[in-house]
């Protein structure tokens, strides 16, 4: 084929993606001197990368296979704004070689490798198949082209459970389901394969040995059109969630230099096997002591900043580069390692409810500056964003580098210590407390870390104290006195604006205050803590149990330096009605403060509800009605933010009813399920 219509030089570039992938992808873009051209669907209206764009194209509705999955769309807002070029990022379309020949049948350059290269090494089972040719280390496993459940339960009886089973064409933990026992394999197989053609439309499964207790190494490789193939160190990506990366870091704690340059030798070998072009990643997993290869994905991931740090290479500009017909600029023996990086991913859900997404609007985003503590922040939203049920749930990603793996955990530490996010539920302090576990900083870790950490990972912080209290109230003092300044026409300068200053005498005014944050109308839980300030002429002091405290109150940037019986410490805070949310030294704590004129109600949502925790749709129903349920035994499947989740009967019981079918789209609190209780 003529080289000149797959690569040339070009000077508009569409990005088939959205969020964090799309913004990261459009700022080195327009740095080479591009022009750019993001999609959007009906839900990303108002999302970061349109609004970065040169130009945006509204591709359809909101759900994926309506917008960013629909290649024809695709390739027509190509032609209306005149790009040249398609970047597919990551997820979405970026593995799909009917899309990566569309885009060359329409005349358009495709930031990636060519159909042929996709579908030899992006197909899981045709890369086994290749590399088991090559002679490159495989885990046992199952490959075939014959999908029917008799040959996929044959396969597996013959490798041995527990086994994995995963979409072929898919990446991101999505389609992949672990096996124990042959009891398990259908529902398993059923579930999968439905997940897989959302996510990725194919549903071909693929079946391998699951090894105990592995750990998961890849390695960067990028290729150019020239005969180039250079691989860019490894990355240890092993602690994972249902088999979603969570931190990934570069190099490799776990390999020697000697071990570093076979599995990095290994990968060469496997991508020089179809004589690679683009950048892409060879996936290894180790017992320990082998390492097997698993697959390889055909795209940039998720985690490419760990390696940009360690080595100084924009990868996006070396994959434009090599689109443009141009020759890597460095050789294997110039690219240098220097110093260790750790990725953190965070997301929009909560750990302490089985990760369950969160949706809504991003009514507060505050991460530390970039250009201090050795920082990259590679973000997707900002504050007033709203995050939709539609998509993949992750906002941002933080990066620290250092000289030292130690150093460089703690940097990424305290970026996320130093992070607030909230309108929506994230998973920041879970990260900081995986970071921070000390097997995590032994190393003495495996891909099922997590699950068996995860309920001293997820635990309650430490209930607030003295300090959090006092900071409540202070931070209602700051609050009230900001809105004061922001309304009086005097100087800001005047006595007036100081709180609590007054000519002569004193006042009270009480606070009380419960943990947590209300349900509907409620009002947190536990005792009331109250509080009494003190002020007027003199030092203002606040009362908490039998202590009276000096206080002072100096406003900063996202909170308020609180100097509390001479200690002075920073406090962030964000007040939403009676609702406080503060970051003090002693971690995040949520506090209702309690209505001092009353009219606090109660309003809890039974546990028996049986209601959709999120909008989603029904993909599957478990359970028929007048069955009999024992606790827990599942009714009904809905997907949310692409992923699964199943709702269970709350008790033993009957299945009174089912409000809904496979397909319906449904919207948070919906209830879908009765339970009749048994009375045992």
């Amino acid at each position: 084929m003529d080289r000149s219509k797959l690569y040339r030089r070009f000077r508009t570039l569409l990005i088939a993606n959205r969020s964090e992938i799309a913004c990261r992808v459009i700022r080195t873009a327009r740095a080479m001197g591009l022009r750019t051209v993001a999609v959007y669907s009906e839900a990303d209206r108002d999302a970061m990368h349109v609004a970065l764009a040169d130009e945006a194209v509204l591709l359809g509705p909101s759900r994926a296979r309506d917008s960013y999955l629909n290649v024809e769309r695709l390739i027509e807002a190509a032609r209306k704004t005149g790009a040249e070029a398609v970047h597919p990022g990551y997820g979405f379309l970026s593995e799909n070689a009917e899309f990566a020949q569309a885009c060359l049948d329409a005349g358009l350059v495709f930031v990636g490798p060519t159909a042929e290269m996709m579908t030899a090494m992006g197909s899981k089972s045709g890369s086994k198949a290749l590399m088991e040719k090559a002679g490159v280390p495989l885990v046992p496993g199952y490959h075939g082209e014959a999908q029917d459940d008799a040959t996929l339960a044959k396969a597996a009886d013959k490798i041995g459970f527990p086994i994995l089973v995963k979409a072929s064409a898919g990446g991101g933990g999505r389609g992949m389901r672990i096996v124990r026992s042959a009891a398990e394999l259908a529902p398993a197989i059923v579930s999968a394969k439905r997940e897989a053609k959302a996510a990725f439309g194919d549903d071909r499964m693929l079946i391998e040995k699951y090894v105990d207790n592995p750990r998961h190494i890849e390695v960067q490789i990028i290729g150019d059109s020239h005969g180039n193939l250079l691989s860019l160190f490894e990355r240890e990506c092993t602690l994972q969630r249902r088999h979603q990366k969570v931190i990934e870091e570069a190099p490799s704690p776990s390999l020697n230099a000697a071990q570093r340059e076979t599995v990095c030798a290994a990968a060469r070998k496997a991508a020089g096997a179809v004589n690679y072009v683009g950048a892409g990643t060879i996936e290894f997993v180790s017992d320990g002591k082998d390492v097997f290869f698993i697959e390889m994905n055909t795209r940039l991931q998720v985690e490419h900043p760990v390696t940009e740090l360690i080595t100084g290479v924009d990868l996006v500009e070396w994959q434009l580069r090599v689109a443009f017909g141009e020759a890597l600029p460095l050789k294997q023996d110039e690219i240098k390692l220097h110093g260790h990086a750790v990725e953190a991913r965070v997301y929009a859900e909560n750990p302490t409810k089985n990760f369950m997404p969160s949706v809504g609007r991003i009514s507060t985003w505050r991460l530390p500056a970039e250009e201090t503590g050795g920082l990259r922040i590679d973000a997707g939203y900002s504050e007033g964003d709203t995050v939709s049920p539609y998509y993949d749930a992750m906002l941002a990603k933080m990066i620290a580098w250092a000289p030292t793996r130690e150093v460089a955990i703690d940097r990424l530490n305290r970026g996320l210590e130093d992070s607030d996010v909230r309108g929506i539920v994230t998973n920041i302090p879970f990260l900081s407390a995986l970071i921070t576990h000390p097997k995590v900083r032994a190393n003495a870790i495996d891909t099922g870390f997590i699950e068996r950490e995860l309920a001293a990972l997820t635990s309650t912080s430490a209930a607030p104290g003295e300090l959090e209290f006092c900071a409540a109230v202070a931070a209602i003092v700051n609050d009230e006195r900001r809105a004061a300044q922001g309304a009086a026409s005097s100087p800001l300068n005047s006595p007036w604006h100081t709180f609590g200053w007054q000519p002569v005498g004193r006042r009270q005014r009480s606070f009380a205050f419960r943990v947590g944050h209300g349900v509907g109308h409620g009002a947190g839980h536990g005792p009331e803590q109250k509080i009494t300030l003190n002020y007027g002429s003199g030092p203002s002091t606040l009362v908490i149990g039998e202590r009276e405290l000096a206080f002072t109150i100096a406003p900063k940037e996202g909170g308020f330096d609180l100097t509390l019986d001479g200690v002075k410490s920073f406090v962030a805070a964000v007040i939403d009605g009676h609702e406080l949310y503060l970051r003090t030294r002693n971690g995040r704590f949520d506090l209702h403060w309690v209505d001092p004129f009353g009219g606090e109600t109660e309003e809890q949502t039974g546990a028996d509800k049986i209601a959709a925790p999120l909008p989603g749709t029904v993909v599957a129903v478990l359970a028929e009605e007048g069955a009999k349920l024992d606790k827990g035994a599942p009714i009904l499947t809905l997907e949310v933010m692409k992923m699964e989740q199943t709702l269970r009967a709350p008790y033993a019981g009957v299945l009174k009813s089912i409000k809904c079918k496979v397909g319906d789209i449904v919207q948070e609190g919906i209830e879908l399920a009765v339970v009749e209780p048994s009375g045992e």
